[in-house]
């Protein structure tokens, strides 16, 4: 009986992610005194930033308000783009529905925020092939080296499976997105 609710579960949960869309409503910011969300921050112009999206065939990160994107910054992704991250060590950066769950100040990367791969759906994946699914994907910025420039980073996919910005773009992201954001990751 366990085996077949859990079933019903993973079901559900594989359903849920494929089916998900996003409409984008363009409307006038509400001044309402509805409460923001408690995970958002707010922005210079009083938005509040409730998900982020990647959309790695464009290499762009989006913060999203309320369906609307406020901001566009330009990524790098994991050194084998194309595909969703199957199992630790492909290179590949994941795709789906996250959350950025925690931050740390990173010796390498600067400022980094840690997003929740492996999901349900990843982590079962990864157990019926027999694979580590892999951790510790991070949104970061790029290391400060003598040799390799900032912009020399800015215009390659470099990182092992994570998402990598410019390091003035990452403390904006920092500084706008609180932990308990949801990041959605597109192809």
């Amino acid at each position: 009986m366990r085996w077949l609710l859990a079933l019903f579960c993973f079901s559900v949960a594989s359903v849920s992610q494929a089916a998900f869309t996003e409409t984008i409503i363009r409307k006038p910011a509400s001044t309402s005194s509805v409460p923001a969300p408690v995970q958002a921050a707010p922005t210079a112009e009083g938005q509040m930033i409730d998900k982020v999206l990647v959309l790695k065939s464009e290499r762009r990160l989006q913060l999203i308000s309320r369906g609307e994107p406020l901001k566009t910054y330009r990524i790098s992704l994991g050194k084998q783009p194309k595909g969703a991250k199957e199992r630790e060590g492909d290179k590949k950066t994941p795709e789906g529905l996250y959350w950025l769950d925690w931050r740390k100040v990173s010796d390498r990367y600067n400022l980094a925020m840690h997003i929740s791969y492996p999901n349900i759906s990843d982590a079962a994946k990864a157990r019926r092939d027999g694979v580590s699914a892999g951790s510790m994907i991070m949104i970061h910025g790029t290391p400060i080296d003598e040799e390799y420039p900032e912009w020399y980073f800015h215009t390659l996919d470099w990182t092992e499976g994570c998402i990598a910005m410019r390091n003035a773009d990452m403390r904006e992201v920092w500084n706008l997105v609180k932990d308990g954001t949801l990041i959605e990751i597109r192809p």
